[in-house]
């Protein structure tokens, strides 16, 4: 039995999802290696990851399971096709737009919770070429399991002061951080509180230069490979219509949003920079009811609080592998024309995987 598996991201953010998957197929004695495209160019997993440089050292790596922390997975390649997903659903564009686009690329789909994996299976009923099972995320094992180091060194940081994560998506329509850098500069020269600071990475280079220039004795800014530590070290996030807000929202920890697109119960949302400071004060001291409505939340998004979501995503593809979650139809007739776009954007026309 070929022992290798396939981790394929095509974003820097990718490799906190990808690296709990690592780390539990080499606990498997598996062999991982990671194909990282365009914008995770440059970014690497551990090193005893292996790494595939080109679209015909994939197809001659036959794995037996490829993992996409992307929307999309190069089909030539051997092996199960499971989507994991780069984020929650954050609610950023229509349903039939955003996560819950099939695109007839995967064989099985590993879901967060609830909330998204009713949607899946009922597509996967109705379209019969894809298999569903709830997982749980893997970037948030390190989130549930163990120490965190980096977590510990950011409170440290905040020397007994309330520690505040501002994330802000790139999407411009939908972005906090051009609105609330006055307001969070402001908030940060007083001192009462510690901010860590983070951005996507496909934000401007400019206003990710201005919030790096905040950091100092009351801030910190975070890369996104840190998100996960800097989301346990924290008391309260504030954001935008970001994924970062599900993420979270898990913990049952307060979240005070800034003009989200669907605010909801279990958000303090905003819409004037002004009033940053009264809404942080709310957070502070969540109420009851603004608790209940978190709890609840959280059980839909992500019931999962073991750290154990890469080990059932294993399981998952261990169980398509050996037919046990049944058969799959043919792929749909779209399938056909998005596997020849994705040779042409990789360049590829050689024989795929048999």
């Amino acid at each position: 039995m070929n022992d290798d598996y396939l981790l394929f991201a095509s974003e820097r953010y990718a490799l906190p999802i990808l690296q709990p998957l690592a780390d539990a197929l080499q606990a498997r004695g598996h062999r991982a290696h990671a194909w990282l495209l365009d914008g995770a160019l440059g970014a690497r997993l551990a090193p005893s990851v292996g790494v595939v440089e080109s679209p015909r050292a994939a197809v001659a790596l036959r794995p037996r399971a490829v993992f996409s922390a992307a929307n999309w997975v190069p089909p030539f390649v051997a092996g199960a096709k499971v989507q994991v997903f780069h984020g929650f659903n954050a609610r950023k564009r229509e349903p039939a737009r955003g996560h819950f686009r099939v695109r007839g690329l995967f064989d099985l789909y590993c879901t967060h919770g609830p909330s998204t994996t009713a949607p899946f299976a009922a597509m996967a009923k109705a379209q019969g070429h894809f298999k569903v099972v709830e997982t749980g995320w893997p970037k948030l094992d390190p989130l549930f399991r163990g120490d965190d180091p980096l977590a510990g060194r950011l409170r440290l940081a905040a020397a007994g002061r309330p520690v505040v994560l501002f994330a802000s998506t790139f999407t411009e329509r939908l972005s906090a951080a051009p609105h609330l850098l006055d307001a969070i500069r402001a908030e940060i020269d007083t001192g009462g509180r510690y901010w860590l600071l983070t951005l996507h990475p496909k934000c401007g280079p400019e206003i990710v230069a201005r919030y790096r220039a905040l950091a100092g004795a009351n801030a910190a800014f975070v890369e996104p490979e840190q998100l996960v530590s800097a989301e346990r070290a924290a008391d309260v996030l504030v954001a935008d219509t970001t994924s970062v807000v599900p993420e979270f929202i898990v913990q049952h920890k307060p979240v005070v949003t800034f003009r989200h697109r669907e605010p909801s119960p279990c958000l303090l949302d905003f819409d004037d920079p002004a009033q940053l400071g009264v809404m942080l004060q709310r957070a502070s001291d969540p109420s009851p009811q603004l608790m209940a409505e978190l709890v609840a939340e959280a059980r839909d998004l992500h019931p999962w609080h073991d750290g154990r979501a890469s080990e059932r995503v294993l399981n998952a593809t261990d169980a398509l592998l050996a037919g046990r979650l049944g058969p799959l139809r043919g792929a749909p007739a779209g399938a056909r024309l998005r596997a020849l776009q994705i040779r042409q954007r990789l360049g590829y026309w050689g024989l795929g995987a048999r």
